[in-house]
This record gives structure tokens, C-alpha cells and sequence, in this order.
């Protein structure tokens, strides 16, 4: 059975840090939630600092959303692997994410509303 997935715009204004800095800041965010997933926060690339991201040779593939690629968040004291990724071209239903990032949180990372 193929999970619900709903995209909507995020409420508010969106920031996501890394290594105590700030990587972006958005009011155009949007929020996915994809079955009984925790909602996921996609920024537009335009709204995040990409001099802090490498691509990364790392690739997967989701039969909802179709095949993301990584970045690396690189910190001034650490390199973060697979950090964030995207989908280039996405499936039809979640169009709307293309040229958008998402991160994966952690001690080093937050995605939070401000």
C-alpha cells in the first residue's frame, strides 16, 4: 500500500543550523508528511547558503518521490555526511519539492520554526 503523502506550505518562518551556524532561513518552506513519518521541513535551495553543502556521490531512491541526492554540510569543525538532500526530479505528486532541500537532524543539525 503506498503511505499518504501530503506537502503543504509550512506555517511561519523556518531555520535550519549547523556547526552553530546559520545555513538558511525561509518563509517559503514547505512540509511533508508521508504516512507515519515525522514531518519532514523542505527548503527552497534559494533560501539556504550552499557554499556550506558539497555534493555528495551518495544517491537513493524512494518509489513515492522518486531518487535524492546528498550533500555534505561542511562545519568549521567537521564535515557532516549526508546531511541534506533533494529530489531533482521528483514524481509527479510531490513536484512541488524540486529545488528544495531537507535535512536529517541531529546533535549537529536543527530544523526548527522561529
Amino acid at each position: 500500500m503506498t503511505p499518504k503523502i501530503t506537502l503543504t506550505p509550512a506555517t511561519g518562518t523556518w531555520v535550519v543550523r549547523a556547526g552553530g551556524a546559520v545555513l538558511g532561513e525561509s518563509k517559503h518552506a514547505l512540509e511533508l508528511i508521508e504516512g507515519d513519518y515525522p514531518p519532514v521541513i523542505y527548503f527552497p535551495r534559494s533560501d539556504i547558503a550552499m557554499a556550506f553543502l558539497d555534493a555528495s556521490p551518495h544517491h537513493s531512491h524512494c518509489p513515492h518521490k522518486g531518487d535524492a541526492s546528498y550533500h555534505s554540510i561542511v562545519t568549521k569543525s567537521k564535515t557532516l555526511e549526508n546531511a541534506a538532500w533533494s529530489y531533482d526530479a521528483p514524481k509527479e505528486a510531490v513536484a512541488r519539492i524540486k529545488g528544495h532541500l531537507a535535512f536529517f537532524t541531529s546533535e549537529d543539525v536543527t530544523v526548527e520554526r522561529v
